[in-house]
């Protein structure tokens, strides 16, 4: 019987923490590739214990990341803080985010019905309680979607950030040069920008398909023009994953 990704080239490119899917692409009978075309930090301060201090006393720390999360956890371990000298509520975007928090000690008491920071700002302030304090750890590329979103005034801290992962660009234009409409999987605006700036403009968005984790992703995607094929309605990797087969095993029935 054939295998639902059988005869097909998928690649990754968001941060490490998508790895985990290769070995499913592979089992499930495709052929995956990882080119991360953006790379995270933590951002070091010398007010990094001020501001971990701080954090003590907000009512709420807020997640959308899981870059954030690792982040934060290394601030705290490094000054040797646990979870306990932190009075405030979790709130994350995302299980991955929320399954990263708990490995750290961090209960998540709120997450989104839907994991984008668009539905968070919605159904936030229906549970965060009256003029709360919260705090915002981002990435240096977070879009203002909280801060201009919520009710109530929200405290930012960046703790990492994101560049250009340029050692993936020449090794992906060859791929898509030599393998026949390979499913490009994109995890986020930042990665899609990449793309069309570093890989795009020499081998065309035409001569691939484009998975999309989030319709701000696809959204990104469609302003330059090409076409999601695969989105699943949980902003998930696994989502993505579950999205391709069904739609690829369908596809090898009907043939």
């Amino acid at each position: 019987m054939l295998k639902p990704f059988e005869g097909k080239t998928v690649v990754v490119t968001g941060s490490s923490k998508t790895t985990a899917v290769l070995f499913e692409i592979e089992k499930l009978g495709g052929e995956a590739f990882f080119y991360p075309l953006i790379e995270t930090t933590e951002i070091l301060e010398l007010d990094d214990r001020v501001k971990l201090q701080q954090a003590q006393h907000f009512d709420w720390l807020i997640f959308t990341s899981q870059n954030a999360v690792e982040a934060f956890c290394k601030k705290a371990k490094r000054h040797q803080l646990k979870r306990s000298d932190f009075s405030g509520k979790i709130a994350a975007v995302g299980s991955k985010t929320a399954e990263l928090l708990n490995e750290n000690d961090f209960d998540v008491s709120f997450t989104p019905t839907v994991f984008s920071a668009d539905v968070f700002k919605n159904e936030f302030p229906q549970v965060a309680g009256d003029n709360p304090r919260c705090l915002f750890l981002r990435g240096n590329k977070a879009k203002d979607t909280l801060k201009k979103g919520l009710p109530f005034e929200l405290t930012e801290w960046t703790v990492y950030k994101t560049q250009e992962n340029l050692s993936a660009i020449d090794p992906f234009i060859h791929l898509i040069q030599t393998r026949q409409q390979p499913i490009i999987i994109f995890a986020s605006p930042s990665a899609v920008d990449v793309f069309a700036k570093n890989i795009a403009p020499l081998v065309g968005w035409e001569n691939a398909q484009y998975a999309s984790i989030g319709h701000i992703t696809a959204a990104r995607i469609e302003h330059y023009g090409a076409q999601v094929t695969y989105q699943p309605t949980n902003y998930t990797m696994q989502a993505v994953i579950e999205e391709i087969r069904l739609r690829e095993g369908i596809r090898n029935d009907r043939t």
